[in-house]
């Protein structure tokens, strides 16, 4: 870029309607550069809890794009700071990725960061990320032309995601208020939109359900009480709950899915003593984890008399157990984690400044407003909004469709748009967020 395009834009030019049409030639000029560093970032594999190098590439490049404040959080987020105005507005992009599964059904090398036709080809260029390096340079386009005064944005790559949804998010969240006194006044979500503006998705619990029976050997199962049959019972009643779980016009209805179902026994010729199978439970408004795990209950105590309150998670004279998972590893930095296998259900209201100043910043930019959509999976939104209650949307290139497939790719067009919008949405969302004060 030339100095002259460097030259920052001084207070009246930022009343002014030129801003916009400036970031967007700015984001433009940055094309090859942001596509580069996709690249760099998608060659590091990340699976979770091993991000380390990748957080070292980001927290690099922040500090190429002049960032006032570069570090790694105590779980391992990669953490950039611009400006430090009176708004706080947080940008969360998950830099963990799920494997690669057979390696020879990609058609390309799935950490090359091909580039093909306007494409970048590779795993975690849709999710997430292509949304991570148009942020660092949304942060170096408004840096340049000196719009980080009324705001403070923080760019977090953050951690874990697709093992535990939220847990990084929410834990930088804390970090911030423990650090400063306070919290994001609201956030954006780089999970893939391709290009809509998302403000919402259901919630999700993981449960697991296990069985009792007798064993005796495989050639007079009589003699026994076979686990997996009694399992069966639960199965059927499960798939008979499906299409009564509660609907929501805009969430959709809940879901149940079993995804894993195992027995044990001593040999192949002995009755199975036990079975259990894992739950996916995808909640929509109006339902939560007590809810749908009381919903399971409800279906294995009809495997034989209930037991009486306050015995916890053992319900039915036929010793079934039915409760939440945990989630229990350790960060790439060694911090410890330990929770609950519960995902808040989350919506931002339509009405709400983040959404409009969301609508208001694409209108700005590219002449038109994005439609307003939701995801079907779940999001670091479950700990930003469902847990604390900070308004959250989503913004970022990429097809929801293709992540975690082996046809993953971003358009580089799409990758200069995010940059535009996540340089200019912090200036509109301030202004909108002052109207309402």
């Amino acid at each position: 870029m030339t100095a002259e395009t460097k030259g920052k834009i001084g207070p009246t030019d930022r009343a002014g309607g030129g801003i916009p049409s400036e970031i967007v030639r700015r984001a433009e000029g940055y094309r090859a550069d942001i596509a580069r560093f996709l690249r760099d970032i998608v060659a590091i594999p990340s699976p979770s809890c091993q991000e380390g190098r990748v957080v070292d590439r980001i927290l690099e490049e922040m500090r190429r794009a002049g960032f006032d404040e570069v570090y790694r959080d105590e779980v391992g987020n990669a953490v950039g700071r611009v400006g430090s105005g009176p708004t706080i507005i947080m940008y969360d992009g998950h830099i963990d990725t799920v494997g690669i599964g057979d390696p020879t059904a990609w058609a390309y090398d799935p950490f090359q960061g091909k580039v093909e036709d306007g494409r970048v080809y590779g795993l975690g260029t849709v999710d997430e990320k292509g949304a991570v390096a148009a942020m660092v340079y949304g942060g170096k386009v408004l840096k340049e032309l000196g719009l980080d005064k009324d705001y403070t944005l923080y760019v977090v790559g953050t951690v874990q995601e697709e093992d535990c949804d939220g847990f990084a998010a929410g834990r930088f969240v804390e970090h911030l208020k423990a650090r400063t006194g306070r919290r994001p006044d609201l956030a954006v979500l780089g999970e893939p939109t391709d290009l809509q503006i998302y403000r919402g998705h259901r919630g999700r619990c993981e449960m697991k359900v296990v069985v009792k029976g007798r064993a005796c050997h495989g050639s007079a199962p009589e003699r026994g009480d076979n686990a997996v049959y009694k399992m069966g019972q639960v199965l059927e009643g499960i798939q008979r709950l499906a299409p009564r779980l509660k609907d929501d016009p805009f969430l959709g209805r809940g879901s149940i899915a079993v995804t894993r179902i195992e027995s044990k026994s001593g040999s192949l010729n002995v009755v199975p003593d036990e079975c259990a199978i894992v739950i996916d439970r995808r909640m929509t408004w109006g339902e939560t984890p007590q809810s749908s795990l009381d919903e399971v209950r409800a279906i294995v105590a009809g495997l034989g008399e209930p037991d009486p309150p306050g015995k916890g998670p053992r319900v039915g004279a036929a010793g079934a157990e039915v409760a939440l998972l945990e989630y229990d590893t350790k960060s790439h930095t060694g911090h410890p984690t330990r929770m609950p296998k519960e995902y808040p259900t989350w919506v931002t209201a339509e009405d709400h400044p983040a959404v409009v100043a969301g609508l208001r910043a694409a209108e700005e930019l590219f002449g038109a407003r994005p439609p307003l959509g939701k995801w079907v999976f779940s999001t670091d939104g479950v700990a930003l909004a469902g847990v604390h209650g900070i308004p959250t949307i989503g913004y970022a290139p990429g097809n929801e469709v293709l992540a975690h497939t082996v046809r993953e790719f971003v358009t580089e067009d799409q990758l200069v748009k995010a940059a535009a919008f996540y340089a200019w949405f912090p200036s509109v969302a301030a202004d909108e967020l002052a109207k309402r004060r």
